[in-house]
């Protein structure tokens, strides 16, 4: 029997190695969300991630690793809370910001002089990187603003055949994007909430500031625009079922039902929700409804970046 890694053939990572190596693009899974790849060290590769999202220049790309020691050699400091951090959370969805190192472009770190790097835990991730040899930037592999993929469908979706190939891993696991944590002039800065939180960072090095997510020009982090993870259905916010009068519509809930066209009863835990959340809106938005109404989430940190990915999704 061939060997397998999890719902793909080795073959699978090999061609998907090579192309990767090759310049072109590679959409693949990890357990945050679906990644559209490139070679990190390429910068001819790296512009066509801008290219195929239609992502604007001022918004950097995490870099994958597969081991700590891959990160190490593309950050130019590694300091002893980063080390702290890889030690506990990686693999895993936390990216850590840190002083880079010169061969990585200009283009993937939006001209800044610090880049994102993760550890993904996802097994078909891992080997994909293995076996390209080289670190892969990659954001998420959909249209930018757009819904964030959770499935090998969600990426046909929204970029055909901008992509060559799609390793399809079955659904993500989290759900929603890494945590993003700059460790850059000494201090640590949560630039992006992630199911991996706040307080369980503190608990490893210590008081994190979060930061003022209103940056002009290039951002320090993905995921900063007030605009992002939408739908093309108009998505509002709620309270206690107070759901939009016009139209017909689709109501996202925990604790309070209402009267909409299409009903869904969302999980009370906060994990739990994450990981659902984009395939729901996924599948309400192609229903062509006039809106879709989401039951605002208890306010508790464990729930900051759920709360984060909803008020941008109903950004106008």
């Amino acid at each position: 029997m061939e060997k397998r890694t999890c719902l793909i053939e080795a073959s699978e990572i090999s061609r998907a190695a090579a192309l990767i190596r090759a310049g072109e693009l590679v959409a693949f899974p990890t357990e945050t969300v679906y990644g559209l790849g490139a070679n990190a060290l390429d910068a001819s590769a790296v512009a066509k991630i801008y290219t195929a999202k239609g992502r604007p220049a001022e918004s950097p790309l995490i870099v994958h690793v597969d081991s700590i020691e891959m990160a190490r050699g593309l950050a130019r400091e590694w300091p002893a809370n980063a080390e702290l951090l890889a030690q506990r959370f990686w693999p895993g969805p936390l990216t850590l910001v840190l002083p880079k190192q010169p061969q990585l472009p200009d283009l993937l770190t939006a001209g800044l002089d610090t880049v994102g790097l993760r550890m993904p835990s996802n097994p078909i991730a891992l080997a994909l990187i293995r076996e390209a040899g080289v670190p892969i930037a990659a954001p998420s592999a959909n249209r930018f603003t757009e819904l964030s993929p959770t499935t090998a469908g969600h990426v046909h979706e929204s970029l055909g055949d901008r992509v060559a190939m799609v390793l399809d891993g079955g659904r993500t696991t989290v759900g929603i994007e890494s945590t993003v944590l700059s460790l850059a002039g000494g201090k640590a800065l949560l630039l992006r909430p992630g199911m991996l939180t706040k307080a369980e960072i503190e608990e490893v090095i210590g008081p994190v500031t979060v930061s003022d997510s209103s940056v002009a020009g290039a951002h320090p982090s993905p995921g900063m625009h007030q605009r992002h993870y939408s739908p093309r259905t108009r998505l509002v916010l709620v309270e206690a079922g107070q759901l939009p009068s016009d139209g017909r519509g689709a109501y996202l809930w925990i604790n309070r039902s209402a009267g909409a066209a299409c009903t869904i009863r969302m999980p009370d835990h906060p994990r739990a929700y994450a990981a659902v959340l984009y395939e729901t809106l996924h599948q309400v938005d192609a229903q062509c409804l006039d809106w879709i109404a989401v039951e605002k989430p208890p306010l508790a940190p464990e729930w900051t970046a759920i709360h984060d990915r909803l008020k941008r999704a109903a950004a106008e």
